[in-house]
Order: structure tokens, then C-alpha cells, then sequence
């Protein structure tokens, strides 16, 4: 059974963790707060959605890389959300009005 089938995720939450996936500055952890998934589940569900190629790609630019793991990161990074979101539920964020 595929994650997003046993996740029962729709077509915009399976974008959104993607996008998240693809991001430097988006941690496991974050991902995991918003949907559930574990980081491996989040590897295992990239592979399922990804060509192979684009996998790889995505795989060879997260693996060790500091800002993807919460533990890695320095101590001067204590949030996962930008700084223009006041805060975040489930899958909406509310922006900053100027």
C-alpha cells in the first residue's frame, strides 16, 4: 500500500509535502508536525511520487544536509515557519498583512 493511500492524503496535501520535501529549510520534524509522516515515510513517499531520476536528485540533496534534520541545525534556528506566517494549522498558514 502506498503512503499516500494509507496516509489517506488528497492531491493538494500530496503537492504540499513535496514542496516541503524539496525545501532546504523544512525540516523532517516539520513535515511530520503537519502530516504524520515520519522522515522515512517522507523518503518512502518521494520515491512512490518521483521519477527515478528526480529522486535521486532529491535524495543525493537532503541526505546529511543539516536544515533538513532539527538535531543537525544550530541552535539559532528555532522554528520551522517563515517569518511573514503567524502561525500554522494543519495544512493552511495565515500570512502577515502589511
Amino acid at each position: 500500500m502506498s503512503i499516500a493511500k494509507e496516509f489517506q492524503l488528497e492531491e493538494r496535501q500530496i503537492d504540499r509535502i513535496i514542496s516541503m520535501a524539496w525545501e532546504d529549510r523544512t525540516t523532517f520534524e516539520a513535515i511530520e508536525y503537519q502530516f504524520g509522516l515520519t522522515e522515512k515515510q517522507v523518503i518512502i513517499f518521494m520515491k512512490e511520487q518521483m521519477h527515478p531520476r528526480n529522486w535521486r536528485k532529491w535524495r543525493a540533496r537532503v541526505q546529511g544536509r543539516k536544515t533538513k534534520h532539527e538535531k543537525l541545525r544550530g541552535n539559532d534556528v528555532n522554528r520551522f515557519k517563515s517569518n511573514s506566517q503567524r502561525h500554522i494549522t494543519g495544512n493552511r498558514i495565515s500570512k502577515k498583512k502589511y
